[in-house]
């Protein structure tokens, strides 16, 4: 999974891409469809914004969280993306096990009408 990480009045060091990357494994384990994850990070008066976007089996997802202290930000940030995949991934796990339409009953209850079963 490729994670494209970009700062908005904040200086990604490598520090930072180490804990991102830490933070996002358990993420890529779990979702190995996932190509790519767009992460910024901004600091907008006193709070760090964490953004994530991203696309899933078709649909875009997003996330994002805030604190005063940027380490807890990106981990909120990865929980709710956590839970966006999940609940992305149930609803098309549903669509998998959906109940077919049936015709035949009606076809059925045509033969059983002409049936002399007196």
């Amino acid at each position: 999974m490729k994670i494209n990480l970009s700062g908005h009045h904040v200086d990604v060091t490598d520090v930072v891409r180490q804990h991102v990357q830490e933070k996002f494994s358990k993420i890529e384990s779990h979702f190995p469809t996932l190509i790519a994850l767009d992460i910024i990070i901004a600091k907008e008066h006193g709070d760090f914004q964490v953004e994530i976007r991203t696309n899933y089996e078709g649909s875009s997802i997003s996330a994002s969280g805030n604190d005063p202290v940027m380490y807890p930000a990106i981990t909120s940030a990865a929980k709710k993306l956590d839970a966006a995949l999940k609940h992305r991934k149930g609803q098309l796990k549903a669509d998998l096990h959906s109940k077919p339409v049936v015709t035949t009953p009606e076809i059925a209850h045509e033969k059983v009408q002409e049936m002399n079963l007196v």
